[in-house]
């Protein structure tokens, strides 16, 4: 696929989507999904298998306002904060017509009392589809993290 046009509005959508992470606006996060989407976390050797769990599954967006709602009232977690750094996406067209966005990530991570790491580094394998407003929202967002391990639960969603 080699639409600029699609391009650019599948950069700004992670752009954005990226943004209301990092500044913590999470409540906002499930806009970014059709009503009906799945996102889910796995590791690079997990999804080369075909496995279909993940460390983060979530198959529609009310899933993702309650995942949301337990990481702001029930669960309990160091505070932190990330920043995501995003290359281009690599687009490309499915069978049926509709688009395909591959993205590299890398996640740096900082806790409350300044320390920072690589948190993660992987892939965003994305199914954007234009809404019925005519916004991209993903339909489908497979992250795909290059590490087996992480060295505390993903609180916050990559």
């Amino acid at each position: 696929m080699t639409d600029p046009a699609v391009l650019f509005e599948i950069s700004a959508l992670n752009a954005a989507c990226a943004a209301v992470l990092d500044s913590d606006r999470l409540e906002q996060w499930p806009g970014f999904f059709l009503e009906q989407c799945l996102y889910k976390v796995t590791t690079a050797d997990n999804h080369a298998k075909g496995y279909q769990a993940g460390i983060i599954y979530a198959d529609s967006r009310a899933m993702l306002v309650d995942r949301i709602a337990a990481l702001r009232e029930a669960n309990i977690y160091e505070r932190q904060r990330y920043r995501h750094i995003l290359g281009m996406p690599l687009l490309a067209t499915a069978a049926d017509g509709s688009v395909t966005a591959e993205t590299s990530f890398l996640v740096i991570r900082t806790m409350r009392e300044g320390q920072m790491d690589v948190f993660a580094a992987g892939v965003y394998l994305d199914k954007p589809r234009r809404d019925v407003d005519g916004a991209w929202r993903y339909a489908e967002r497979i992250v795909v993290c290059d590490s087996q391990r992480f060295d505390t639960l993903v609180a916050i969603p990559l």
